[in-house]
């Protein structure tokens, strides 16, 4: 298993690359840390440093990295993207989640 982006998700992150003018090695870094309504929260960043002990995926040609005691919470996880009347940002579907908190932004295990 691996963290896999929906074919929207995909498609946002390259726009954002471009937009922002960064270089065709940017990754995403896909992550989780203390906080939140549930207990931990989703960490997405743009970064070229990738570190040895790093998790490497692609995903519809998206580079995904994540550390390793980030992906023990994420393995499994599919992140898409939404653009709807209330609002718009990445949705994580988290196998490994035994609760989530409304926003989607945080959950617990």
């Amino acid at each position: 298993m691996a963290i896999i982006l929906s074919e929207t998700a995909a498609k946002e992150i390259q726009s954002i690359i471009k937009e922002q003018g960064l270089s065709e090695n940017v990754a995403l870094r896909v992550g989780v840390k203390g906080g939140g309504c549930s207990g931990f929260s989703y960490v997405l960043d743009l970064t070229e440093a990738a570190p040895e002990n790093d998790e490497v995926m692609e995903s519809h040609g998206v580079k995904i990295l994540a550390d390793r005691k980030s992906y023990l919470y994420l393995n499994g996880t599919e992140i898409d993207f939404k653009d709807e009347v209330m609002g718009r940002g990445f949705v994580f579907k988290n196998p490994n989640a035994s609760h989530t908190c409304g926003c989607g932004s945080s959950f617990s295990a």
